[in-house]
């Protein structure tokens, strides 16, 4: 891109595998290099997670050391450190299918054998539910085992499939991430949805950096969306990578 310097290009990073290795804090030379990287173009953050979990693992002081901050795919939004916007899934889904989905999603667990089983098998959040059939108190030894096991025996993607046939036409999105869970939330409420925020913003470019590129993955609709750069990555290494590539070879105009 030949204005690479411009501050009207945002880099919008996801945090599991994209900025962190799943659910670790930032190490401080990627922390660092993303500040270096401030310095020439904009830097966002856009995860499924709630605030706190953000802060726990990019630092306390995040919402202010990014120009964007997205919890919950945007549906709780900060710009320039400051709060911008909110919307609940309750209020867009009703009571009576949430309890009906909860319900259901409980009832499929209890049925699910696995070595261990945790607890906070769901987890209400402000624009989503995640589900966990581990449950996400796990430990970091029994994430890694689940998430072995997952991969041999497909269990998150049998029960998305199962939630997906019961629950048609009911305007429900989901979409697997991470290691121990997918997330439920309603159609257009993937991280596509803090686009629609970033609109009136005129930026030249967005730069969108995420692990979970793949059809399925909690990053497809985003890194696939026309108003997006995508870029696929494999680990916190590879993103630094890119944007070095990107954002500081010899040749990208130097920032003002």
């Amino acid at each position: 891109m030949a204005a690479a310097a411009d501050g009207d290009v945002l880099c919008l990073f996801d945090v599991d595998g994209t900025l962190t290795q799943a659910r670790q804090r930032i190490e401080p030379h990627m922390a660092e290099f993303l500040q270096r990287l401030r310095a020439r173009v904009r830097v966002g953050i856009v995860s499924g997670s709630d605030v706190d979990k953000i802060k726990e693992q990019l630092g306390g002081d995040v919402i202010s050391k990014a120009d964007y901050v997205f919890a919950e795919n945007g549906l709780v939004a900060y710009k320039a450190g400051h709060f911008l916007k909110k919307q609940s899934i309750q209020e867009h889904m009703g009571e009576e299918v949430l309890e009906n989905l909860i319900n259901y999603s409980l009832n499929y667990m209890a049925r699910i054998k696995l070595p261990k089983k945790r607890g906070t098998f769901i987890e209400f959040r402000n624009g989503m539910l995640n589900i966990s059939p581990i449950g996400r108190s796990c430990s970091q030894e029994e994430r890694i085992e689940f998430f072995e096991l997952d991969k041999e025996e497909k269990i998150r993607e049998k029960f998305v499939a199962d939630l997906q046939k019961e629950f048609a036409g009911k305007g429900l999105t989901f979409s697997i991430g991470g290691q121990i869970s997918f997330d439920v939330f309603p159609d257009g409420w993937d991280k596509r949805y803090c686009l629609g925020i970033l609109e009136g913003d005129n930026l030249q470019a967005i730069h969108f950096f995420g692990d979970k590129t793949s059809p399925g993955g909690n990053d497809y609709e985003i890194y696939s969306d026309s108003r997006t750069i995508g870029h696929s990555v494999t680990c916190p290494a590879d993103t630094q990578r890119i944007c070095e590539e990107l954002f500081f070879n010899s040749g990208t105009s130097n920032p003002s």
